[in-house]
């Protein structure tokens, strides 16, 4: 096998002797120094369900590289779980961790020179981490998804993450019995695995087989079942051949597999957060992607799937129905994807897709035909207006009208807002506004997944806007508009914004506007004072000088 010269740099010549000294003490032979040597960034965590069956696909991941040729090495990375932290200030955490990933892997492979990386991670930010490192180192990679988790149930009613959320709002609205808000509890998270709608792990991991870094029809397995662990060791000997072929992240992370992956983004109904972590990984690519590109490609493509959180069915029901790779081929046959990118496997994604039908199966109704989609348009909007000049994302389907103009109500944080929805003073009509949560001022961007799902809850989904410079879950769904940019920390129209003024969010019109004349808003900046930080000690005092703009991917390595 031709070795990658990082590695003969620390295994071959007399003045490398001490090198293979070291690495003889974890199991080198004299032949092993011949191998490429392959690192497994391993995501396993007991802690939430999303990675806790991540061990036994590194397993057989690592079996496969050994019999392949190859010399794995295992090191550990870190995983937020933001079903556990949503709501809680260790959801300051979750965004951020994106980095501290990212970086994690960057500096085992560059530390140790490794010749190629196997990424295998499960919960939301640990997808868009190790494409972010894998652009960055740039040697061969391959990205293995822990799986989603299968559905809960609760009398007859397919249960995700999200419908504990939404419970809470249903109990205190008095519209769900003490039996059914703890059955729901109980039965939500019935195995191991990510959460089970297009939420945001779901909508990452589908987005990676059309970008081409993960092995097509792999992303929507569920965790525990066998075709997970087969696949994990599949796309180790696939790993192994692009090490051969030298088949590196930058030959496949361009801008046109890029348009790729935000098509089925489009299609399948995903996460708002892919707006901000393709910012993100284009920027650690060096590739040229604005949040402009992501209005230009919902305009072009339909949403064809039927899924949670405003859909019906969940990533197992997607998975039996064709996935990912039947989404892809009929976005291919009506030209909306770029079918000659290259793909980790050495093959194009056109080619991949050859044996694939053009047309979803007649016995399924979660893969719509392309003559009846779920919406003409794609879901993700970017809206812009006085209240966010750099743009910001809505969610615009699963809604009978994405048009409201109400008074604000205004709240500087999260708990703040919560209290308030919890206290049912959140009425029809209202624009609620929580600021100070972007990514300087929360810091993080938390997701607001509690008072969205409250809301929803309450019966308040359609009647009710809410506007942050925070996040949303991938399962959050509603008049809800995140990642206002510039956020309120920086001075942003959103920080100048009162309790009673009118707020306009009009998805018909790209438009997001605080109803107030010039001459008030600028008597408001005169006397407005950026708060001090949150944090001024540790990882978040870090993160809050270094992080980016939304707008720009909240990245902590550029300009």
């Amino acid at each position: 096998m031709a070795l990658n010269k990082r590695s003969r740099l620390i295994t071959h010549g007399v003045a490398r002797s001490p090198n293979r000294a070291m690495l003889r003490a974890v199991g080198f032979g004299d032949d092993d120094f011949e191998k490429p040597i392959v690192g497994v960034a391993n995501g396993h965590s007991t802690m939430n369900p999303c990675n806790a069956g991540i061990q036994p696909l590194v397993d057989r991941a690592m079996d496969a590289l050994k019999s392949a040729g190859a010399m794995p090495q295992v090191f550990g990375v870190p995983t937020v779980t933001d079903g556990i932290g949503m709501g809680t200030e260790g959801m300051k955490y979750s965004l951020v961790s994106r980095e501290v990933i990212a970086d994690a892997i960057e500096t085992s492979v560059n530390g140790q020179c490794m010749d190629g990386i196997l990424v295998v991670g499960g919960c939301d930010k640990n997808m868009p981490a190790g494409a972010m490192a894998m652009a960055r180192i740039n040697v061969p990679s391959i990205y293995v998804y822990a799986g989603t988790i299968k559905p809960g149930h609760w009398k007859g009613q397919a249960l995700t993450i999200v419908s504990p959320f939404e419970a809470v709002g249903a109990f205190t609205a008095g519209k769900l019995a003490k039996e059914d808000y703890d059955g729901i509890e109980r039965h939500a998270c019935p195995s191991v695995g990510a959460c089970g709608g297009m939420y945001t792990a779901n909508t990452m991991s589908s987005s990676f087989e059309a970008l081409g870094i993960s092995l097509l029809g792999s992303s929507q397995m569920a965790s525990p079942d066998a075709e997970k662990a087969d696949s994990a060791a599949e796309s180790a000997k696939v790993l192994v051949e692009a090490i051969r072929r030298d088949l590196k992240p930058r030959d496949i992370i361009t801008r046109r597999s890029i348009e790729n992956a935000i098509a089925v983004v489009m299609a399948t109904g995903g996460s708002t957060n892919a707006v901000l972590h393709y910012l993100a990984i284009a920027a650690a690519a060096g590739v040229e992607w604005t949040i402009d590109d992501i209005e230009r490609m919902r305009k072009r493509v339909p949403v064809l799937c039927d899924l949670k959180p405003s859909g019906r069915y969940v990533a197992t029901d997607f998975h039996a129905a064709g996935g990912v790779p039947q989404v892809l081929k009929m976005l291919l046959a009506h030209g909306l994807l770029h079918g000659d990118c290259m793909t980790i496997t050495g093959r194009t994604i056109g080619e991949e897709l050859e044996r694939v039908p053009a047309e979803p199966r007649a016995d399924q109704d979660v893969i719509r035909p392309w003559s009846n989609p779920m919406y003409a348009q794609g879901h993700l909007a970017i809206l812009k207006g006085n209240l966010a000049p750099e743009g910001c994302v809505a969610k615009i389907t699963g809604l009978k009208s994405p048009v409201i103009t109400g008074p604000a109500r205004v709240f500087d944080s999260e708990p703040q807002c919560m209290e308030a929805i919890m206290a049912k003073k959140i009425r029809a009509g209202d624009v609620v506004v929580i600021r100070y949560e972007g990514p300087k001022g929360g810091p993080g961007m938390q997701e607001m997944l509690a008072p969205t799902s409250a809301l929803i809850g309450q019966g308040l989904g359609e009647s009710v806007g809410l506007i942050t410079d925070g996040r949303f879950s991938g399962g959050t769904w509603g008049m809800v508009v995140g990642h206002v940019a510039p956020e309120a920390q920086q001075g942003g129209l959103i920080a100048l914004v009162h309790e009673g003024d009118s707020v306009t969010i009009d998805a018909h019109r790209l438009l997001i506007q605080l109803n107030v004349d010039d001459v008030e808003i600028a008597r408001r900046r005169a006397a407005w004072k950026a708060p001090a930080p949150r944090y001024t000690k540790g990882l978040l005092a870090k993160y809050t000088k270094l992080v980016s703009t939304a707008s720009r991917g909240a990245i902590t390595d550029g300009p």
